[in-house]
């Protein structure tokens, strides 16, 4: 009679995979070759929507700091350049945060990007 040498490390393997698709609707969660290519599917889904969770954050902050630069009767554009050109380094997220939790900050900000003058640039 021959030896079954993979049956613990393959059942392991299923296992883990079963376990992941846990959750899963019918089949999905139960049955191996339904579950592994759920669970693969969820990994790929996982992998995009890191990346997009980025993206929408830094949305999300370019909206915030909009708003309350025009409620300031300066547009996003002219603030984040007066802010380059006065040499201020604060990244979207914390200029988001001082624009919704501290106003006299972000003010000061505006003040400082709208005296700020546009380095002359070779045309």
């Amino acid at each position: 009679m021959s030896k079954a040498k993979w049956s613990p490390a393959a059942r392991k393997r299923r296992r883990k995979i079963i376990e992941q698709a846990e959750g899963a609707y019918l089949g999905r969660r139960t049955l191996y070759k339904m579950a592994k290519e759920t669970v693969l599917r969820s990994w790929a889904f996982a992998t995009r929507d890191r990346k997009n969770r980025k993206r929408e954050f830094r949305n999300l902050w370019v909206a915030r700091i909009n708003a309350a630069c025009r409620a300031e009767g300066l547009t996003y554009s002219q603030f984040m350049r007066g802010l380059k050109v006065s040499q201020v380094q604060l990244d979207r997220k914390i200029l988001a945060v001082l624009a919704m939790q501290d106003a006299e900050a972000f003010r000061a900000l505006v003040e400082l990007a709208r005296a700020a003058k546009p380095a002359a640039t070779a045309a």
